[in-house]
């Protein structure tokens, strides 16, 4: 826990990478914690269905948890 990810631009994003990862740090299971990040991106952002809230979300952790990645996703077009 306490990792930064400053090289997160869009806060939406920085907020469900960093969730999903306390939330498995914590004990909570894949699905407990994917299920709450796709509920915190659609806060973010109410307007995306909840098809694209688990494309986006299962994309980032993906690209961050999963693979490590300290680059850019296409992600959604906030900031």
């Amino acid at each position: 826990m306490g990792r930064e990810f400053s090289y997160i631009a869009r806060r939406c994003e920085r907020a469900v990478v960093t969730a999903y990862r306390e939330l498995r740090d914590s004990g909570s299971a894949d699905m407990a914690a994917f299920t709450a990040c796709t509920t915190l991106y659609r806060i973010h952002h109410p307007e995306s269905s909840v098809t694209e809230a688990r494309r986006l979300v299962s994309e980032w952790i993906d690209h961050h948890v999963v693979q490590g990645m300290q680059t850019e996703t296409d992600g959604c077009d906030c900031d």
